[in-house]
């Protein structure tokens, strides 16, 4: 049995075309599936908790494999509600407008492609995932949260303080977001959103400590990103090389840098380019803890739930189990 999970407004409904090429493929090979349609922001964190709660309790033995059809922030939604990742099993079928972990692991375009694939595994892939606790003086919830999130959050492919999770903050409020993703120009909705960010930028310190003991101050700095994965953003290769089977996040640092500079920098970040300039650094560790000097937005896969100026970011190797 699966359970599929349908992001219908992936992409500006993107996700609902690609349910309805292959929920017929799945009736043809007499497939046992259950679906479920996403209906708001936290709804599919809700069911797959319940979901995951009452299957697992009621048989020790199960495993509960889920099909999820949506961008990186319906995963990122999914791992949520997850209560013992030793017994789930996920396939993704990219349908949103960044699939930066798509990307990253090499998937074919063909959704159809994709199904077989996950339908034949018989070996699960074993994949790092991330973990963000916020400090006690955590606040100011995000536009797309009604509720009070909780203090720890799950990520498969990156988390980011600062600069990028700002953008990710407003992005998720854009009204012309839809429009442009509906004629293939989603991605000048990122930019207009990060050029707006970058003018009104703020001064704000940082303090990092990883997890050998080195510690990092940053008197000013514009955003701090720990990955799993190599993209972030649309593609952009943040940290090349970066391995998801490692135990080891790949952080991101961009620290004092002239604002000018970062219009001609942040351009090279698609191919990896970017560390040749002075201000942006990279580090490798199992674990970091950041201090701002103000609270700032942070996010998980791009979704944004709160402000904090205390967080940590914590690498658990090989957690999470892929139909690939």
């Amino acid at each position: 049995m699966y359970h599929i999970i349908v992001n219908p407004a992936s992409k500006s409904g993107r996700g609902a075309k690609i349910w309805s090429i292959l929920e017929p493929v799945l009736r043809q090979k007499k497939i046992a599936y259950k679906v479920l349609i996403s209906r708001e922001v936290g709804h599919v964190t809700r069911a797959v908790s319940k979901l995951s709660s009452s299957l697992l309790v009621s048989d020790p033995e199960i495993i509960l494999k889920l099909i999820v059809l949506g961008g990186d922030g319906t995963l990122n939604e999914v791992l949520q509600g997850i209560s013992d990742f030793d017994r789930v099993q996920i396939g993704y079928i990219p349908t949103g407008s960044s699939n930066d972990m798509a990307r990253d692991l090499g998937l074919p375009k063909d959704p159809l492609e994709i199904l077989e694939r996950i339908l034949s595994c018989q070996e699960p892939f074993l994949m790092d995932i991330g973990c963000l606790t916020y400090g006690q003086d955590s606040g100011e919830y995000s536009r797309q949260h009604n509720d009070c999130p909780t203090r720890k959050r799950y990520f498969a492919v990156s988390s980011g303080i600062g600069f990028d999770a700002a953008v990710c903050e407003e992005a998720l409020a854009s009204k012309c977001k839809n429009l442009l993703n509906k004629i293939g120009l989603g991605k000048l909705t990122y930019l207009s959103i990060a050029l707006k960010q970058l003018i009104k930028a703020k001064k704000v310190s940082c303090s990092l400590t990883l997890s050998d003991g080195k510690k990092v101050h940053l008197p000013k700095f514009l955003f701090v990103a720990g990955m799993i994965h190599q993209y972030e953003g649309g593609g952009f290769k943040f940290c090349p090389g970066a391995g998801c089977q490692d135990g080891q996040l790949d952080i991101c640092v961009v620290g004092d840098i002239p604002k000018w500079l970062i219009l001609i920098a942040l351009p090279t970040a698609f191919s990896g380019q970017h560390y040749r300039f002075r201000g942006i650094q990279r580090y490798r560790a199992s674990s970091i803890h950041l201090e701002t000097s103000i609270p700032l937005w942070v996010h998980t896969d791009g979704e944004v739930t709160m402000k904090s100026s205390s967080i940590t970011m914590t690498c658990e190797k090989e957690k999470l189990q892929m139909l690939l």
